[in-house]
């Protein structure tokens, strides 16, 4: 079991992980050791997500998130594969966690009429002070 949050986590069966070859400076050993994780969770078919947290999670994982539902991440960060691997799964954690808080409702309002008066009132009283500071050439 993964814990995501006090009230959810995720079966270690649903994820899978495999090792590929990582890209970038290394040397010879980048092109013999397989140490970039990659990581594949199937978000829409998970029995530990209810929908309200899959649909968040589905909107969340953008670009990782393939047609058919499943998202990969790929952690190179590291040169180990054990570290690697940490990495994908805290970052898929941190994903779950995000789409499971929930926002709060908020009621959209509108500035009361007072409200209004009192802010143009203070923006005409401050061009008035303004305008005082501004030196004007003398006129005959």
């Amino acid at each position: 079991m993964i814990p995501v949050t006090d009230k959810l986590a995720i079966e270690d069966d649903e994820i899978s992980i495999s090792f590929i070859r990582a890209g970038g400076p290394g040397g010879q050993n980048v092109n013999k050791v397989s140490t970039a994780a990659q990581l594949r969770f199937d978000a829409r078919h998970s029995p530990s997500l209810n929908a309200r947290i899959r649909e968040r999670l589905e909107r969340i994982a953008g670009s990782k998130l393939t047609k058919d539902g499943v998202i990969v991440i790929t952690a190179n960060r590291f040169r180990t594969q054990e570290a690697n691997r940490e990495d994908a799964i805290e970052r898929l954690v941190e994903m779950i966690a995000e789409a499971a808080h929930q926002p709060k409702f908020r009621v959209p309002t509108k500035p009361s009429r007072a409200a209004k008066k009192k802010r143009v009132e203070e923006k005409v009283k401050r061009g008035a002070v303004k305008k005082l500071r501004s030196r004007r050439p003398f006129e005959d």
